[in-house]
């Protein structure tokens, strides 16, 4: 059986819980991290020297890092589905996985913690401004792609989805106004209808 170590409200986690909920794998996740700590014990740095979230355990092998356990997972247990059809849109789907680090994560995050983490008279109003219209210029990236594939990387849901997708369910609750993104908004739509996505990002509030 996996094991996934991480509070299921960071966005690393919910990653890595919703390919293995898409892959309908057995697995236990546990509350490491944030208010539940733990992530700097002996123990548990044995495992994730860096002490953030997730880990995933399965068996005697241990991996950190939340696209390379979705990327593990769909390679080794789900027989390479939603890898990618071919090497093209698997690389197109790698692609967008390391959009969403290098270019939606660091984009969206002051807005998270001014937002989320920051009692309202202490936040910093003109970082989170910063914040929101540089996710919105990413999204707006996400928009035209979407504009000619039905996914990121192509016709067919894959492994690419999934980290752009946690980042897009942010975006909606973190910068309300937004321009209509009706390419974006259809492709959200049709991520809501996945059960997995539901039960491991959308039933989690942001905290």
């Amino acid at each position: 059986m996996l094991k996934v170590w991480g509070r299921n409200t960071s966005s690393n986690v919910q990653k890595a819980m919703w390919a293995v909920m898409e892959l309908g794998l057995e697995h236990e996740r546990f509350d490491i991290g944030g208010a539940f700590g733990k992530n700097r014990e002996p123990a548990y740095l044995n495992m994730n020297p860096n002490g953030l979230v997730p880990t995933l355990q399965d068996g005697d092998f241990i991996l950190w890092e939340s696209n390379s356990i979705i990327r593990y997972l769909v390679r080794t247990h789900g027989k390479g589905k939603y890898e990618g059809a071919t090497p093209k849109i698997t690389a197109l789907a790698n692609q967008w996985m390391d959009w969403q680090l290098s270019v939606v994560g660091p984009a969206i995050t002051p807005a998270f913690w001014g937002l989320i983490r920051t009692p309202e008279e202490k936040r910093d109003l003109a970082a989170i401004a910063a914040s929101q219209a540089k996710t919105l210029d990413a999204m707006k990236i996400l928009e035209a792609q979407l504009g000619k594939t039905e996914h990121v990387a192509g016709e067919d849901f894959t492994m690419g989805d999934i980290p752009v997708g946690v980042m897009c369910y942010r975006f909606w609750h973190l910068v309300p106004e937004r321009p209509e993104l009706p390419n974006l908004q259809r492709w959200y739509a049709g991520l809501q209808r996945r059960e997995a996505f539901r039960n491991a990002v959308e039933a989690v509030p942001l905290s």
